[in-house]
């Protein structure tokens, strides 16, 4: 048994690894500041079902807080850090840049540091695909040349990766940085692509669309990506950069008529300009996790999307 502290654990892609963790024989510290960018609510909904397992602990703090995360990690005796707490969203990150440095720069430090004071044996950090950018080159391979994010969330990821490395070099911490494409299923944020459009989709409202549905993104299913990260846990040694997507794509407009065809209502479609920030496609190399780690996703856009209206439509109240 491993004690592997998760921060941002109570959000959407931390309370599914929680879930898979525990049910590996982990004991679980989930690390959440419950923070405002969408409704604290849900995210105690996300771990309501956990809190009663016996090896399972909740944590409510700040990885800003340099001295509380000293003080409990010389006591808790982490085995691996799984580093998913962030500041999300590449436009909220345009309008609030430096919210976004420290957050995710400054804070993803701060655990590095205590990680290396306490011996944690293994450090995973979430990445993003935003960090490709607008390369031309696609599929995007984790050897591409990634210094011109567009975005203040990009480059604080990318500033991340950086970080983690600087790590691994000076003190040999093993690191392994996930790169997720999109990830989307149950409990996903409210505020991306797939549950607003949902939401729009079923409550008869107008879908804003930015640009003329052309852009193109690799979607990755939940289940897939909890899949990437266990398989990270167990292989991660040295350093290493993986992309974690399906490694297919999918048209903006294709998505909302998939959507819409899955909830049996026609879309109302607002289109609007691009937006700044925003890539034209994302879509993943995932070759490199394929051979080191044994990643291979198995839920396409079209049972995704299924699944993921099945389910919001059974908790439509949320």
């Amino acid at each position: 048994m491993q004690k592997i502290l998760v921060t941002g654990g109570a959000g959407f892609i931390g309370s599914h690894l929680s879930e898979a963790l525990l049910r590996q024989g982990n004991e679980v510290v989930c690390l959440d500041c419950f923070n405002d960018y969408y409704d604290v609510s849900l995210k105690h909904q996300n771990i309501a079902a956990l809190q009663s397992h016996s090896n399972y602990t909740l944590v409510e703090n700040d990885i800003l807080n340099f001295e509380f995360l000293r003080d409990y990690f010389a006591a808790a005796k982490i085995d691996v850090v799984v580093h998913l707490a962030a500041r999300a969203g590449v436009r909220p990150s345009i309008q609030e840049p430096r919210l976004y440095q420290k957050v995710n720069v400054e804070g993803t430090n701060n655990l590095l540091e205590v990680a290396k004071q306490f011996g944690v044996k293994k450090f995973i950090f979430a990445s993003s695909s935003s960090v490709y950018g607008e390369n031309e080159k696609i599929p995007f391979s984790e050897s591409d040349f990634v210094d011109h994010p567009i975005s203040p969330y990009a480059s604080t990821k990318k500033a991340g990766e950086l970080i983690c490395y600087t790590y691994h070099h000076l003190y040999g911490l093993p690191v392994s940085c996930l790169r997720f494409f999109t990830v989307y299923g149950p409990r996903q944020r409210p505020d991306m692509a797939i549950r607003k459009f949902t939401t729009s989709i079923h409550r008869g409202e107008a879908i804003p669309m930015y640009g003329d549905g052309s852009t193109r993104r690799d979607y990755t299913y939940i289940t897939d990506i909890i899949d990437g990260i266990l398989r990270t846990i167990e292989h991660c040694h040295r350093y290493h950069i993986y992309n974690l997507g399906e490694s297919k794509t999918i048209e903006l407009s294709k998505l909302i008529n998939l959507i819409s065809n899955c909830l049996g209502k026609k879309p109302d479609i607002q289109m609007l300009p691009n937006q700044p920030g925003d890539v034209p496609v994302t879509y993943a190399d995932i070759t490199k996790a394929q051979k080191e780690i044994g990643y291979q996703p198995q839920v396409g856009i079209e049972q995704g999307i299924e699944r993921f209206v099945q389910w919001f439509t059974e908790n439509s109240r949320i």
